[in-house]
């Protein structure tokens, strides 16, 4: 089992296992592609569920909330890729408290075509969803405009769902039914 650290965390300078936007877009258009979704939680003493973390980012001028996602890349595990993205959206002192085990909570799967299912334009992917509670302060990336911690009867509310990527969205909503909210 390999150590995880937040020195050793792959980038695009550090690790062969990046791939060109060329490459990616071959990937992509072959088979699907593995990711990582995280559910990013504040829970009281007793483990019950106080809040929910999303950052609000811009796509175009299209402003939406979402939860933090990405690749896992080549000879990376599950676990170095939660903690690689955890670091990367939600900043080093998000202080997340990692699953002991790589079982996710729920698995997405994500299509190119509109329809009732998941949604990602880009591309076949399968993402592995996780609960993950943070112990620190969480900020958001360069990428995003903004982080905020929301309760569980505003993740539900329906002016909030509105702003909630629609995929996204659904990844939220087994994420309460499995937290009992």
């Amino acid at each position: 089992m390999s150590e995880i650290s937040f020195s050793g965390l792959p980038t695009p300078e550090n690790s062969a296992s990046w791939l060109s936007p060329e490459e990616l877009e071959f990937v992509r258009n072959k088979m699907p592609v593995l990711y990582v979704d995280i559910v990013p939680v504040k829970l009281d003493p007793h483990g019950e569920l106080t809040a929910v973390g999303l950052l609000l980012c811009s796509d175009g001028d299209v402003l939406q909330r979402t939860i933090p996602r990405g690749r896992v890349l080549m000879n990376e595990s599950i676990l170095e890729a939660l903690l690689r993205h955890i670091q990367k959206d939600l900043g080093p002192m998000a202080l997340p408290q990692l699953p002991v085990s790589a079982l996710p909570f729920t698995i997405g799967e994500y299509f190119p075509t509109p329809g009732e299912h998941l949604y990602d334009p880009r591309q076949h992917a399968v993402s592995l969803a996780y609960i993950v509670p943070m112990a620190g302060d969480c900020a958001p990336n360069s990428n995003a405009i903004e982080f905020s911690w929301f309760t569980p009867g505003e993740i539900r509310s329906e002016s909030l769902q509105a702003e909630i990527c629609k995929s996204q969205g659904a990844i939220l909503k087994r994420a309460m039914a499995y937290l009992g909210n």
